[in-house]
C-alpha cells in the first residue's frame, strides 16, 4: 500500500501527485475512508464547498484508500489524505487496521522535501527499507511527519516497510514538481518489479523544468545560486562514484586493506 499526505510531507505536491496520477491512470475503486472527525483542525485544513448538479456540497477532509488494478492483474492499494493535526497514533492504528483488512503485507510511504538541490539534475530520491536506512535517516535527528510515524509503527507491527523521500529545489517554492512525482512513481515501480504507466508525468516534467530555467534567467543571484548547487551536485556524483564498489580507487584500497590483513595473519611486519 502506497501511503502520501499533503501539507509538510508534500513539498511541491509531488508525493500525493504520484497518488493521483495513479488513480487517473488506473482502473480503480474506492475500499475505505476514515473520516475527519477529531483528526483535523479545521482552521489549519478547511473544508471546501463544491457545486455538482446544481447543489451546494461542503467537502469536509478526509482520508481515501483506493484499490489501484495495474496491468497484468497486479493490484496495489493507495492511502492519500490531507496531514492530520491531532490524535496521530490512533489515527496510524486506524490505516494499520484498514491495511490488516485488505491483506496488505508492504507499506510504501511516499514524501517530497525542500532541499538544495538543482532542477538542471536528476532529483535526488532518499530509500529505507526496514532497517536499511539510507544515510539521510541515520543521520537526521529533529521533528518528522506522520508518514515516519507510520512507517515507525508498520514496522513494530511487522509489516515490511518502505519509506521514499525526493529533494525538490528549495529555491523554485511551491511550483508543483512533476520531475518530483516522475522520480517517485519510477521509484516504485522499481520496488515493485513491475513497470508503471507514466502517463504524461514526463511531458508535466519537461514543462516543468523549461518553468524553472525561465524562473531562474529572471533573478542574477538566482542564476549564480543554481550554478553552485550544480557545482556541488557534480562534486558529490563524482566522489560517490569513485567510492562506489567496483571503482579503481575502491578496489586498490580493498587490495591494500587485504594485503595488510594477510601480512598481519602472517606475522609480517608493517
Amino acid at each position: 500500500m502506497l501511503a502520501a499526505f499533503e501539507g509538510w510531507n508534500d513539498a511541491a505536491q509531488a508525493a500525493s501527485d504520484v497518488i493521483r496520477h495513479l488513480t487517473s491512470t488506473y482502473e480503480c475503486r474506492e475500499v475505505r475512508r476514515i473520516t475527519c472527525d477529531g483528526y483535523y483542525d479545521y482552521q489549519s485544513v478547511r473544508p471546501v464547498i463544491c457545486h455538482v448538479t446544481g447543489r451546494a456540497r461542503i467537502v469536509w477532509p478526509q482520508t481515501t484508500f483506493y484499490e489501484i488494478m495495474l496491468d497484468g492483474g497486479v493490484r496495489m492499494y493507495a492511502q492519500i489524505a490531507p496531514e492530520p493535526n491531532y490524535r496521530w497514533m490512533s489515527y496510524c492504528r486506524q490505516t494499520l487496521n484498514i491495511a490488516a483488512e485488505l491483506d496488505v503485507d508492504r507499506i510504501v510511504t511516499l514524501g517530497s522535501m525542500f532541499a538544495p538541490c538543482p532542477h538542471t539534475r536528476p532529483l535526488p530520491v532518499s530509500i529505507s527499507e526496514g532497517s536499511c536506512q539510507c544515510e539521510q535517516d541515520r543521520e537526521y535527528s529533529g521533528p518528522v511527519g506522520i508518514p515516519t510515524v507510520l512507517d515507525s509503527m508498520a514496522a513494530d507491527d511487522g509489516y515490511r516497510t518502505t519509506s521514499m523521500w525526493v529533494s525538490i529545489p528549495q529555491y523554485l517554492g511551491d511550483l508543483p514538481c512533476a520531475q518530483g512525482s516522475l522520480e517517485l512513481t519510477r521509484a516504485v515501480s522499481e520496488l515493485i518489479a513491475h513497470p508503471l504507466d507514466e502517463g504524461c508525468l514526463p511531458q508535466k516534467a519537461r514543462l516543468w523544468a523549461q518553468r524553472a530555467t525561465l524562473l531562474t534567467e529572471c533573478s542574477e543571484t538566482v542564476r549564480q545560486h543554481v550554478q553552485r548547487l550544480e557545482r556541488q551536485y557534480d562534486a558529490d556524483a563524482a566522489a560517490a562514484k569513485s567510492a562506489a564498489p567496483g571503482a579503481p580507487q575502491a578496489e586498490q584500497l580493498v587490495r591494500e586493506t587485504e594485503e595488510f590483513l594477510r601480512g598481519m595473519a602472517n606475522g609480517t611486519p608493517c
